[in-house]
């Protein structure tokens, strides 16, 4: 089955999730530019999202680019990932209006953390597909510790949540930065025309 209508129903999703996120961010009631102020939570809040979601965008992109082909694992793993993508709206929403508070705080971790999960089911399915541990692309994977680390960062900071609420959207930031790079292993492998087809069943 070929990755490219898989790929093109991905970014229709993607720009959907963005179009969503950014109507949260309401015109002023006035016009003096002090009437801004009371969108700094809301607007910052929708900078990180966006962040992240690109993020995924892009790291997904080269993920499936690494693959020729595609089967349902990988359709319905992808469709996991977008589920909890989809959510990154509520998420955005409740931060940005209560920021540095507990709650809203912890659920945008959560939102962070099941994405990170569905997005690891995924590059475990698409790995298996393309032939398992001793695949191209699982060699070009190799030792994801980017991918290792920032689950135990948004649990750490979903915690912090109740206690400081401020150091877990800092922690929120600083996984964010070490994922703008695109992930160079998955960049090679798919300049080099990805592996070899896996078994499409």
């Amino acid at each position: 089955m070929d990755r490219g209508r898989l790929e093109a129903f991905s970014d229709g999703v993607l720009a959907i999730i963005i179009t969503i996120m950014v109507l949260e961010l309401r015109v002023p009631e006035g016009h003096r530019l002090q009437d801004l102020k009371g969108l700094g939570p809301v607007f910052l809040a929708y900078v990180l999202s966006f962040v992240y979601v690109g993020i995924y965008w892009n790291n997904h992109h080269h993920l499936l680019k690494a693959t020729r082909t595609i089967n349902g694992a990988i359709m319905w793993a992808n469709m996991g990932l977008l589920f909890c993508l989809s959510l990154f709206p509520f998420a955005t929403g409740w931060v940005g209006e209560w920021p540095r508070q507990q709650w809203p705080t912890f659920v945008y971790g959560l939102v962070l953390l099941s994405a990170g999960i569905a997005y690891y089911v995924l590059q475990t399915v698409i790995v298996r597909h393309a032939g398992g541990p001793d695949s191209a692309l699982a060699r070009a994977l190799g030792d994801d510790l980017k991918g290792r680390l920032s689950p135990v960062a948004y649990l750490l900071a979903m915690a912090l949540a109740f206690v400081a609420p401020l150091a877990s959207e800092v922690l929120y930031v600083g996984v964010a930065a070490t994922w703008l790079i695109p992930d160079r292993r998955l960049v090679r492998l798919a300049s080099a025309d990805g592996p070899e087809p896996g078994d499409e069943s």
